[in-house]
């Protein structure tokens, strides 16, 4: 007597092999755009802290500069960068509009525009930051 499996029974577990995974795939893509959006605004979350602490600790003001491409922190004239690290572009992460400037007084207030927003998607998943002048983060 030999042990094995037939070959309408190995077709038959490939096929709900294959229904499973195409029943599952879309959840799990989903699952995993709405986790890299989180991690994303997570990371703009830090940087704004980051960029907001050391001008306040250098008792200078401090840029920071928000992309796609790269997120980096650094002196008014633009000389001396303090901190720098890649943008939301480089985990498949779009952030709408153009690149953000950022500045933040010696006492971490932020100069400019009263608030700001920065939208984050990818997939159908998205997340919006409102940053308002005197530091508050807001995720929507």
């Amino acid at each position: 007597m030999q042990r094995g499996l037939t070959l309408p029974e190995l077709l038959l577990a490939i096929v709900i092999a294959c229904l499973t995974m195409a029943i599952a795939l879309p959840g799990i893509q989903a699952f995993r755009d709405r986790l890299m959006v989180t991690e994303e605004v997570q990371r703009l979350i830090s940087a704004h802290r980051r960029a907001r602490v050391a001008a306040i600790l250098q008792s200078q003001p401090l840029v920071l500069v928000v992309s796609a491409d790269s997120l980096s922190i650094s002196t008014v004239e633009g000389h001396d960068v303090v901190w720098a690290a890649s943008g939301p572009l480089s985990r498949g992460v779009d952030l709408a509009g153009g690149e953000r400037h950022f500045v933040f007084s010696p006492v971490g207030i932020t100069t400019g525009v009263s608030n700001a927003s920065l939208t984050l998607s990818r997939g159908n998943a998205t997340r919006t930051i409102v940053i308002s002048r005197l530091g508050r983060v807001r995720v929507q």
